[in-house]
C-alpha cells in the first residue's frame, strides 16, 4: 500500500494484468481506507487501436472523486494486436484482473460485492459484454467468470452487432469480428450482447438522440429485448445528444451517465 493510501490521499495506480503491452489499466482510488465500490470503465473508439484510454481518463476522476474506486482498463485493439477473440479476452482478463492484481494494488480496498460496469460506443460493446459473460458456453472468452458486476451502464452502445454490421458502420463491426455475420455467425453469436440475454442484472442504457455514429436503435432494441426476457433494464434517450458528448466531462450527456452510474452504486 503507497504512503497515499497511508494518508487517505486520492491515488492512481497503474497496474499491469497481463502480459501485452496494453494489458494494463489505471486505477483511481478515493482517499480512506475502503472498501470501495468499484466501477469498471471501457472506453470506446471502433475498437482500433488508434485510440486508448486516455478519454475516460477525466471520467474516471469525476467518478473517483464521488467515492468511487474506478478501473479504467486498456484492451487490444483492431490493426493492433486485437480482433477475434483477443479483445473480447482482454475485457474479460481485466475484469476478473480485480480479484487479484488490482485488489493488491489497492491494498485490499475494494469491494467485489458492488462491481459495475460503464463503457462507451465499443467500449459500451464489451461492457454489456461482460455483464452477460457467464451466460456463455465453456469453449467462449469469459466463460465461468469469478467477478460478477452488479449493473451496467452503457453510454451509445453497439448491442447486436449483426444489426450494426448490416445496417450501421459495418466497416468497425467486420474488422473487429474478421467478417460479415454471414461469414462468421459464431463470432456474432458469442461478441453480441443482444444475444446473451437475460443477463440477470440491471442495465441502463444511455444513448443521444442526435447520434449519427451509433444508430440510438441499438439501445432501443437491446433494452425492449432485455425486458422481454425478464431483465430490468432501462432506456435513456437524451434529447440532442451526440455521440461523441458522453467523452466531454462537462456535458449533459456524462452529467446524465454519471447520475446513472452512482444511482445502480448506491442502489
Amino acid at each position: 500500500m503507497s504512503d497515499d493510501a497511508v494518508r487517505g490521499e486520492p491515488e492512481q495506480v497503474r497496474v499491469q494484468y497481463g502480459e501485452a503491452a496494453d494489458n494494463y489499466g489505471v486505477l483511481h482510488l478515493p482517499g480512506g481506507s475502503g472498501p470501495f465500490p468499484v466501477v469498471v470503465m471501457v472506453h470506446g473508439g471502433g475498437w482500433l487501436e488508434e485510440h486508448d484510454l486516455s478519454y475516460f481518463e477525466p471520467l474516471s476522476k469525476s467518478l473517483s472523486d464521488e467515492g468511487v474506486a474506478v478501473w479504467n482498463f486498456e484492451y487490444r485493439r483492431v490493426s493492433g494486436e486485437g480482433g477475434w477473440p483477443v479483445t473480447l479476452a482482454d475485457a474479460d482478463d481485466a475484469t476478473e484482473a480485480l480479484a487479484t492484481v488490482v485488489q493488491d494494488a489497492a491494498g485490499g480496498r475494494l469491494d467485489l460485492d458492488r462491481v459495475h460496469l460503464a463503457g462507451h460506443s465499443a467500449g459500451g460493446h464489451l461492457a454489456a459484454w461482460i455483464a452477460g459473460r457467464h451466460t456463455l458456453g465453456p469453449d467462449a472468452p469469459g466463460a465461468q467468470p469469478r467477478v460478477h458486476p452488479q449493473s451496467a451502464t452503457i453510454m451509445a452502445g453497439v448491442l447486436d452487432m449483426s444489426l450494426a454490421a448490416t445496417a450501421g458502420h459495418d466497416q468497425f463491426v467486420r474488422g473487429r469480428l474478421g467478417g460479415s455475420p454471414e461469414d462468421q455467425p459464431d463470432r456474432y453469436l458469442v461478441a453480441s450482447p443482444i444475444e446473451h440475454l437475460p443477463v440477470g442484472l440491471p442495465v441502463t442504457a444511455v444513448h443521444g438522440t442526435d447520434d449519427r455514429t451509433v444508430d440510438p436503435a441499438q439501445s432501443t432494441r437491446y433494452v425492449e429485448a432485455a425486458r422481454a426476457a425478464g431483465d430490468p433494464a432501462e432506456l435513456l434517450m437524451i434529447e440532442g445528444v451526440g455521440h461523441g458528448d458522453f467523452g466531454n466531462p462537462d456535458s449533459s450527456a456524462w452529467r446524465a451517465a454519471k447520475a446513472t452510474i452512482i444511482d445502480h452504486v448506491d442502489g
